[in-house]
């Protein structure tokens, strides 16, 4: 790994534990060309840690790979205070983010995965240490407990999640014939502020990893007079613990059944190319790769005019999705945003012609569930529309006695 790589990373996780309610003391680097089986680092490096975490008076020591259990041990014995690696801290950032009582049995579901091989240490920590960064949220009381009961436990959520997938599906299913679109990014992208601009919704937006957890769905009038459903998705991030990716795996189901995922990358970032890589390689974990993609550059405004045309050109060059600039600081900012999301109604939902008989009301239901009339008129026994309708509903109503389907005037 590079210095400037290496840096980065742990600058972000820095921001983990700033996030996390922590300030940073001390930072150590050590370069090995695989993990010490005792320490993960060296014996000298984990001696000389030993001494600045005394020196700085640090109450917990973070480390930005994960852990095996047994190194974990090794380390608290040695260090006599708090060790935590990067998984840990996540969970722990999800676990007092958390709001909605999904979120919460999907983080409980990744700590306890995460918690289970490690009993033996944690246990010997709570009899030290009570609450703080690490101990919170669903873990401080499942600590006390045995294996069997954690593993019941576990077993109970995976069966809540479930029913919970099936209510998302239904949900889903109310939305049929919406255009409907997915943010996806890595975190801190601006998803949340993109969608609270687009859609004029109070959301929350905060310039740290992971200000938003729970995925919310809103409505966006869109000029050319349809509407389109955006939803907001839990940010990635590099190293994403994969207790998380499968604990949420029932949330981003959502993304799934979009009509399109919108990847916002943060343009002003010197690493977008490296965080677009990392939300791509979740993505496809999820089963996700199969689902049109927009590339969406956010906080342009952050750049130089210059600066600027080198991302637009670097984005033509490089990829062969569609890809638009935004800001969300003006509205102005937004327009080819939103110019994107109406070339895709456009696409996916071709206006036409209907006429059908007035007496035949399912058909009439179908197309006012499924689809968006713009315009009805009623000559005798029947009626035409002008309507936007996705394929799938066309090739149904194709098959109907005495509907007669044309292209748009």
């Amino acid at each position: 790994m590079a210095p400037t790589e290496a840096d980065e990373h742990l600058e972000e996780l820095g921001r983990l534990a700033d996030t996390a309610g922590a300030s940073v003391a001390a930072v150590l680097i050590q370069r090995l060309s695989a993990p010490h089986p005792r320490y993960f680092i060296g014996e000298g490096k984990a001696q000389q840690l030993k001494t600045v975490a005394k020196e700085r008076d640090a109450t917990v020591v973070v480390f930005d790979d994960e852990l095996s259990p047994a190194q974990g041990k090794n380390l608290e014995d040695l260090l006599e205070t708090r060790v935590m690696d990067r998984t840990e801290l996540i969970l722990d950032i999800f676990a007092t983010r958390a709001r909605t009582n999904e979120a919460q049995l999907q983080v409980e579901l990744a700590q306890l995965e995460y918690l289970l091989p490690r009993l033996k240490r944690m246990w010997s920590h709570l009899s030290r240490i009570r609450g703080g960064i690490g101990l919170r949220g669903p873990g401080e009381t499942q600590l006390e407990t045995d294996r069997r009961i954690i593993t019941r436990r576990i077993s109970d959520l995976r069966e809540k999640l479930q029913i919970v997938a099936r209510r998302r599906a239904t949900q889903r299913k109310g939305r049929r014939g919406e255009f409907q679109a997915a943010l996806v990014g890595y975190t801190n992208a601006g998803k949340s502020s993109l969608l609270r601009g687009l859609s004029g919704a109070d959301l929350v937006v905060e310039d740290r990893l992971f200000a938003t957890l729970d995925p919310a769905t809103r409505k966006v009038d869109l000029p050319m007079g349809t509407s389109v459903l955006i939803t907001d998705t839990v940010g990635f991030i590099r190293k994403l613990p994969h207790h998380l990716v499968a604990s949420f795996r029932a949330t981003l189901e959502e993304a799934a059944e979009a009509d399109l995922l919108l990847h916002v990358i943060d343009g002003s970032h010197p690493r977008w190319l490296d965080q677009k890589v990392v939300v791509e390689e979740v993505l496809a974990e999820l089963d996700l790769g199969e689902v049109p993609v927009a590339l969406v550059f956010n906080k342009v405004d952050q750049l130089t005019h210059d600066e600027e045309e080198a991302l637009r050109s670097e984005a033509d060059r490089r990829f062969r999705e569609a890809a638009v600039f935004t800001s969300t600081m003006e509205r102005e900012g937004l327009q080819e945003v939103i110019g994107l999301l109406e070339d895709q109604v456009r696409k996916q939902r071709p206006e036409v012609r209907l006429t059908i008989p007035a007496a035949d009301g399912e058909t009439l239901a179908t197309i006012y569930r499924e689809g968006e009339v713009l315009s009805r008129e009623e000559s005798g026994t029947m009626i035409d529309l002008r309507a936007r309708l996705p394929e799938p509903t066309l090739g149904r109503l194709r098959q109907r006695e005495g509907v007669r389907i044309g292209g748009a005037a």
